[in-house]
């Protein structure tokens, strides 16, 4: 009796193991040509439009308050130039990831944007 039953759950197990073998073979032939979209790319794929929105919103105060790679006087009388490379470069640092962080908790793409600008003080 021991034979009988073993030899059913052997084929049992046969027929059910084939058949999630060939699912998982055909999904990792699909995520190999790039066909395959799972859960996560999809998640992926929201959080890097949403960040980049998000990143768009704050450009242009970015821009009035960090200026872009120039030097600038720091005073109308005096003629001594400054860099403003490195405090944009930290401040676009800290609003980066104040907006990652806001988008993982699940903020909305405008309050993202406004968590990166409150985290520089803009």
């Amino acid at each position: 009796m021991n034979i009988i039953s073993w030899l059913i759950s052997m084929i049992i197990q046969f027929f059910i193991g084939s058949g999630d073998e060939q699912r998982n073979t055909s999904m990792a032939k699909e995520k190999e040509a790039g066909l395959y979209v799972g859960e996560t790319s999809a998640k992926a794929t929201n959080f890097e439009d949403d960040y980049h929105a998000a990143t768009n919103m704050l450009k242009l105060r970015m821009d009035k308050n960090f200026p872009d790679n120039y030097h600038a006087r720091l005073s109308s009388g005096e003629n001594s130039p400054y860099d403003h490379g490195e405090d944009r470069a930290l401040a676009v640092d800290t609003t980066s990831t104040a907006i990652a962080m806001a988008l993982r908790s699940g903020a909305t793409v405008r309050q993202a944007a406004e968590a990166g600008a409150v985290s520089v003080g803009i």
